[in-house]
């Protein structure tokens, strides 16, 4: 008797067992990563690491939170739609095809070809979406039936919902090929097509071929062949990140998938750039002096806004440039993000002394002043402070930036018990050019010193400065000037850097 009691212990709780283990089961099946197919031709997936022309596709997964989807790029360099299927790339995505994933479809570069078996026409297709037909035969005897691009997009599109995951079809991306000042579109054939397909299945679609279009003709034939290196069709990695941006972009407005969820939450950047006084050495406090850059960030939410300072002691807006700083800065900068600049202690020098070399016309014009710089050793037309920093904010914006002027901070000079001002110099400029260029200022020269006034010239030197320098805060000081640049920050009207405040 008792020998039987643990099976009749088993056989009781059996029911409760199968229902904590289905339970489990199913939290584990929701836990599992979903997957986003890609598949196409070589706009969508191109090269390899370092390879001058790649894919959208290629980059993708970067915006995706891959703990909650994976991006699986199927896409073949080559390919249409015809060849796609014919060599059993569909197959492949369907066998591991999931209930739940999802497929983005998008071809069309390699479809426009008269349909046929030599070289140029084995991947052409027939216009349009009807059902119309042509047979091919192969020299080996194998009879081919050739369909419309409206057919095997339907096909890829049939295909997917019976697996119980989502299609989504997208429009070709547009070529470098411009008429008139007006990138050439497709929204009379292949375009126009893909949208017809996703119509007819009620499925979601991407004009791509329109959201990227238009960001080419904002930007104008000369700013887009810098993302296109070799040819028309195939863009560079630049080109790709914002094609893949652009991708990005069509999905959180898509409202008949829930794909935009995986989407990881948007967090911009704030840069940094100026001199010593924003960052000074390697921003470790050495020698006690410290810029406001290394104080600010903690005045933003971190889960919304990472701050990134690259100010470097020593350079002017000049050299930052000449130097190759401001385009390393510019090539991480991504539509969204902010930039705040100050520079100003360092364009006061000489332009072509043998030290540094690095000052600039005092202006906020447009002169400029052919020289030989004694360090490069080579020729070199300086312009104007103004225009430096024009050169800079105007190349924020052409990558969907939102620049912010600061004119520089006081030195410790002072003048009949009142900090020395630069509202005749470099900080006037400064608010000139972001007047001209309809930028956000920051009258941080005025802000920093109305709070010296205030303290008196003895109480700033001995709580903000040592005793040798004049220009570089010790941590109070810096603590102080990052404090007076968030509550400007905090006061900008029309400017969403605001909102990335600690509240």
């Amino acid at each position: 008797m008792f020998q039987k009691r643990p099976i009749f212990i088993i056989v009781l709780f059996l029911p409760l067992l199968f229902l904590i283990l289905a339970f489990t089961s199913l939290n584990t099946e929701e836990s599992l990563p979903k997957t986003l197919y890609l598949i196409g031709d070589s706009t969508v997936r191109n090269g390899g690491e370092g390879n001058l022309q790649r894919g959208w596709g290629n980059f993708l997964q970067e915006f995706f939170d891959s703990s909650r989807l994976n991006v699986s790029n199927q896409a073949m360099a080559g390919r249409s739609t015809r060849t796609f299927l014919k060599e059993g790339r569909w197959d492949k995505v369907l066998s591991t095809l999931q209930p739940g994933d999802y497929v983005i479809m998008q071809f069309g570069h390699n479809e426009g070809s008269v349909p046929d078996t030599t070289r140029a026409g084995y991947r052409g297709v027939l216009r349009g979406m009807g059902e119309e037909t042509k047979e091919l035969i192969w020299p080996d005897g194998t009879i081919e039936t050739v369909h419309t691009y409206g057919w095997y997009l339907e096909k890829f599109i049939q295909d997917t919902k019976a697996k119980g995951a989502t299609p989504i079809v997208a429009s070709m991306i547009p070529r470098n090929k411009f008429q008139h000042g007006e990138v050439e579109r497709a929204n009379q054939d292949f375009g126009k097509w893909a949208r017809e397909a996703a119509r007819r299945h009620g499925v979601p679609f991407l004009d791509l071929n329109t959201l990227i279009g238009d960001l080419y003709d904002t930007w104008g034939p000369e700013v887009v062949k810098g993302l296109f290196e070799k040819d028309h069709t195939h863009t560079n990695e630049a080109g790709a990140r914002i094609n893949a941006w652009s991708v990005t972009q069509g999905i959180k407005k898509l409202n008949n998938t829930d794909l935009k969820e995986y989407l990881k939450k948007d967090q911009p950047t704030l840069f940094l750039i100026g001199d010593s006084t924003v960052k000074n050495g390697q921003g470790d406090g050495a020698g006690g002096l410290w810029g406001w850059g290394d104080f600010l960030a903690p005045y933003f939410d971190s889960d919304q806004i990472k701050v990134q300072n690259h100010a470097l002691g020593g350079t002017s807006s000049r050299t930052f440039q000449t130097y190759g700083l401001w385009e390393k800065v510019l090539d991480k900068m991504e539509p969204g993000d902010f930039l705040i600049m100050q520079f100003g202690h360092n364009d006061s020098s000489p332009l072509d002394d043998t030290l540094r070399a690095r000052g600039t016309i005092k202006s906020a014009g447009l002169e400029a002043e052919h020289i030989y710089n004694p360090i490069t050793k080579q020729q070199e037309t300086v312009y104007s402070y103004g225009q430096y920093l024009r050169q800079m904010i105007l190349a924020a914006k052409a990558k969907e930036v939102t620049p912010i002027v600061c004119s520089l901070i006081p030195r410790n000079n002072w003048e009949n018990g009142k900090v020395v001002r630069a509202d005749q110099g470099y900080g006037l400029w400064a608010k000139q050019v972001a007047e001209d260029t309809h930028t956000a200022f920051i009258d941080l020269n005025t802000l920093v010193a109305n709070q010296y006034d205030s303290l008196g010239e003895e109480y700033v030197r001995t709580h903000y400065f040592n005793e040798t320098d004049h220009t570089h805060t010790i941590q109070k000081g810096a603590e102080l000037n990052a404090q007076l640049v968030a509550k400007a920050i905090d006061e900008l009207t029309e400017i969403a850097l605001k909102e990335y405040l600690m509240k």
